[in-house]
C-alpha cells in the first residue's frame, strides 16, 4: 500500500483562506501564505489551494497568492478554481503549482481533461469531484462550487474521468463539508473501489478517529483536513503519529 498522504487544504477567498459548512456560511481563517508555511513546517505531504470564488464569479484563480504560496512551501502544491482551459493549466503551473484541480470545467467539457492529461501529464491533472447524496444509495456531480446538480453520476463521473486521463480524484462531500461528523465513507469506498488511480477523501474530519476511518474504511490515498489545522486543534505531525500508531502507513 503506498504511504498515505495529510494534506491541508486552504479554501481561499478574496485572498483570505475561509471555511464554512456545507460550502455555505463562510468564516475568515486566516492569510493563505501564513498558513501554508505553517503547514509545510509541520510535515504536510502535499497542500491543496482552492479558490472557491473563481468560477462561480466567472474569473481566473489569483495567480499573485498561488506564486506567493508556492514559493513559502517546499511539498507539492495542487491549486484549483476558475480553471477553464488547457491555457489555464498551464498559467497556473508557470506560477507554481505541480497540479491542477479541475471541477466545473471538466464537467462542462469532459475532453478538457484529455487535453491537459496530454500536454502536462496525468500525475499534474487532479479530477476535483463536489458529490452530493440523491438519498437513494447514489451521489450526484455539482458544478460550480456546489450550487448546480449536473445529474451526473458521482461514480461514473470518476471512471469517465480517470479514462479521460486524470492521474487522481479529488473527492469532496458536499453533505459532510464543515460539519465535522466525520468522512462520507460510503462514498469514499464506492469511488475508491470504481477507480484505480489515487483517491483524497475530503469534507467531514472532526477528530482524530474520523481520519483513521477514512483510509480504514473508507480506502481513502489521502485526507484532506481544514478546520481541525485551521483552528490548531490539530497539527500534520500529531496527525500522522496517530496514523503510524494504527498502522497505517504514512510518509
Amino acid at each position: 500500500m503506498l504511504a498515505v498522504r495529510v494534506i491541508p487544504c486552504l479554501d481561499v477567498q478574496d485572498g483570505r483562506v475561509v471555511k464554512g459548512v456545507r460550502f455555505r456560511d463562510l468564516r475568515d481563517a486566516g492569510d493563505p501564505v501564513e498558513l501554508a508555511g505553517r503547514y509545510n513546517d509541520q510535515g504536510a505531504d502535499e497542500i491543496v489551494f482552492l479558490d472557491i470564488a473563481a468560477t462561480p464569479r466567472s474569473r481566473r484563480t489569483v495567480l499573485e497568492i498561488v506564486e506567493r504560496v508556492s514559493r513559502r512551501v517546499f511539498v507539492p502544491l495542487t491549486v484549483g478554481g476558475g480553471v477553464r482551459s488547457l491555457d489555464d493549466v498551464r498559467r497556473l503551473l508557470g506560477a507554481g503549482a505541480d497540479k491542477v484541480a479541475i471541477c466545473s470545467a471538466a464537467l462542462d467539457r469532459p475532453e478538457l481533461l484529455a487535453e491537459a492529461a496530454a500536454t502536462v501529464g496525468s500525475q499534474c491533472v487532479v479530477l476535483s469531484i463536489d458529490a452530493k447524496s440523491r438519498g437513494d444509495g447514489t451521489w450526484t456531480a455539482y458544478r460550480s462550487g456546489g450550487r448546480q446538480d449536473t445529474g451526473v453520476d458521482a461514480l461514473d463521473w470518476a471512471r469517465r474521468g480517470q479514462a479521460l486521463g486524470a492521474g487522481e480524484i479529488l473527492l469532496n462531500s458536499i453533505d459532510r463539508d464543515g460539519t465535522r461528523a466525520g468522512y462520507d465513507l460510503e462514498l469514499l469506498r464506492r469511488v475508491a473501489d470504481a477507480a484505480s488511480i489515487p483517491v483524497i477523501a475530503s469534507g467531514g474530519a472532526g477528530d482524530l478517529g474520523q481520519i483513521v476511518r477514512a483510509v480504514l474504511d473508507g480506502h481513502a490515498d489521502a485526507v484532506l483536513v481544514a478546520s481541525l489545522l485551521h483552528d490548531r486543534e490539530l497539527t500534520v505531525a500529531g496527525i500522522k503519529d496517530h496514523l503510524r500508531r494504527k498502522g497505517v502507513n504514512v510518509r
